[in-house]
């Protein structure tokens, strides 16, 4: 079960560069994360044999002295820490070298549902990639039924797009962060999070709490998105970006990778060309392909509850009031009369969407489907 470690455990999680294996090593020696800091850093080396950093009494101490800290922060938040001796740590993070000892999250998702899928993309998402994630989470929903759970990285685009949709349908959906639990970036998003923790998903980081946003952490966060995952599914992508390095860690690791095609020249789609003509990815135009390869039983379809009745904030509503009347209209007209971020307006769009509001149309186009 996952609880609370020890402080021990936490201490022992942190040190750097171990992984599961090497931690398995050390702890069937000495025989447990309690005896590895009371060992002064001489007897550690006599008994290993080697001489290592991780050994020096002071960075032992630092290392106990924050795992408190941590201790008290998982219990007055309610926070889970998963383990890797845990028999609820997840169990696909054995077969990944570079997993994490330890994974925190809030929220009560089962990690070690039978089937995990992870969807990621641009941040820069167009209308035609965003009606694609859409459309594939709604058809794994009714390919196999609530038997799946959607992991993502809850950025800009596709990823919060994979998020939404799995909310929308019912399925349980993993956020995973590059930072600790104590913030939600990006901030726009909380809503969205505390969605996510609210019908039966998680958000989950390797971080602990105090660790801020930094450009390498999104990168090591691309391997927990992959490592968590039966598959990983590139909806778009330019030819470099974070989704490319996800979907080739997951090839690492021996998980299937997935990409939907794109039009030659088309920037966002490149990525994804480039994954297929590799090798690193098969190329699938629908959920049916992926279930398929996967060789997933197919399950009966459900209908889809929609909204009865829809609420917009006030940002919701500006776009709503400016399309009001209009034709179908650009994403950047949009954003130019409402005076707002493209990358913003996209998020909303996408939960416009959802809510059966507006329709995507070719060019990076919207138009307005149902009045309020």
């Amino acid at each position: 079960m996952s609880g609370c470690p020890s402080v021990y455990q936490i201490a022992f999680s942190a040190l750097r560069g171990i992984s599961i294996e090497s931690a398995n090593e050390i702890l069937s020696a000495i025989g447990s994360e309690e005896e590895f800091f009371r060992m002064s850093a001489r007897s550690l080396r006599e008994y290993s044999g080697a001489d290592s950093r991780i050994f020096d009494d002071a960075y032992r101490a630092g290392l106990l002295e924050s795992a408190r800290r941590e201790r008290d922060f998982i219990k007055a938040k309610g926070v889970r820490a998963y383990y890797f001796r845990d028999d609820a740590f997840p169990a696909r993070f054995q077969t990944a070298s570079d997993a994490p000892l330890l994974l925190y999250a809030v929220g009560d998702c089962d990690l070690n549902a039978s089937k995990i899928v992870s969807v990621v993309g641009t941040r820069h998402a167009t209308a035609y990639g965003i009606s694609l994630c859409r459309e594939l989470v709604e058809e794994l929903k009714s390919g196999i039924g609530g038997d799946v759970v959607i992991v993502s990285g809850l950025a800009y685009g596709i990823d919060v797009a994979s998020h939404l949709a799995a909310l929308e349908v019912g399925l349980p959906t993993v956020a995973v962060m590059a930072h600790g639990l104590d913030m939600i970036y990006p901030a726009q998003h909380r809503q969205t999070a505390a969605d996510i923790v609210k019908h039966g998903g998680a958000i989950v980081t390797e971080y602990s709490s105090g660790t801020r946003v930094h450009r390498s952490n999104f990168l090591a966060r691309n391997r927990i998105i992959a490592a968590l995952s039966d598959c990983t599914v590139v909806v778009e992508s330019a030819v470099k970006g974070g989704a490319l390095v996800t979907a080739n860690i997951a090839s690492s690791y021996g998980r299937d990778v997935f990409a939907f095609p794109g039009r030659v020249g088309d920037e966002y789609s490149g990525g994804c060309n480039v994954l297929v003509r590799k090798n690193v990815a098969a190329l699938i135009t629908s959920a049916d392909d992926l279930i398929e390869m996967m060789g997933w039983e197919k399950a009966c379809s459900a209908p889809v509850q929609q909204e009865l009745f829809v609420e917009l904030d006030g940002d919701s509503r500006k776009v709503y009031d400016f399309m009001d009347g209009r034709d179908a209209v650009n994403v950047n007209e949009i954003g130019s009369a409402v005076k707002m971020p493209v990358h913003k307006l996209l998020s909303l769009l996408v939960d416009m969407e959802f809510k059966g509001l507006v329709q995507p149309l070719p060019g990076n186009r919207y138009k307005l489907v149902k009045k309020i």
